[in-house]
């Protein structure tokens, strides 16, 4: 099967997947909190694709061999078990929230979650674009070199601060406080990954070091 049509069915069926839990846990297809993220984190999604496609291939397929068993090491293996079903539980509680009336999120407040879900996506096609070697899983490709332009010229991470945005607004772009309690367990296992990452590569990746002292902070510039 071609790299396209293995990208287009993988989006497919993660976002129908995605609504499918959504719907049958809320237990009801009138959830439009549900309905708003799912057309904007395909729609999203579909663009991140069409820009790979069309730019990046060798990218493309890195990104689409993630997850626990994608990872080499054990440490990653763990955290992005953790990970995953973190970003489940990023759905059900939600849904759960909605089925139950366990709490009431304005809805300005919703909208205003969907253009950050918006926007950690936008972060996250920026460093794509900058970066031909962020892979899904933590492994040096051949002939990868240290990227010290654009973001990564602020931050050393700026992919996971691009997660981070579209991942800790999800749970308010789906209408729910009680969702955001998964974000608590899924931050400290995106921590670990990004330290871990570090150590990694400033141990197999040359310069990677004098990058880490060149720039200095890791997700938030002046704090962290």
């Amino acid at each position: 099967m071609t790299l396209p049509a293995r990208a287009w069915i993988a989006l497919l069926v993660l976002v129908v997947v995605m609504g499918l839990v959504l719907l049958a846990v809320a237990g009801s297809a009138r959830y439009w909190d549900a309905w708003a993220y799912l057309a904007i984190f395909g729609g999203a999604s579909a663009l991140l694709t069409l820009q790979l496609l069309e730019r990046d291939r060798a990218l493309l397929e890195r990104r689409m061999h993630g997850g626990p068993t994608a990872e080499r090491r054990p440490a990653q293996k763990l955290i992005m078990l953790g990970t995953s079903i973190g970003f489940v539980a990023l759905l059900v509680v939600p849904a759960l929230d909605y089925r139950f009336g366990w709490s009431t999120v304005p809805v300005g407040v919703v909208v205003a979650a969907d253009v950050l879900v918006v926007l950690g996506f936008v972060l996250i096609a920026r460093v794509y674009r900058e970066n031909t070697f962020s892979s899904a899983t933590i492994q040096i490709a051949a002939n990868q070199r240290v990227v010290s332009t654009g973001p990564y010229a602020i931050v050393r991470h700026p992919m996971y601060v691009g997660g981070l945005v579209y991942l800790g607004a999800t749970p308010l772009a789906l209408g729910s406080l009680w969702g955001l309690i998964p974000i608590t367990a899924i931050l400290p296992l995106l921590i670990w990954r990004l330290l871990d990452e570090e150590h990694y590569l400033a141990r197999e990746l040359p310069g990677y070091a004098d990058y880490q002292r060149r720039v200095r902070y890791r997700l938030v510039p002046f704090v962290w």
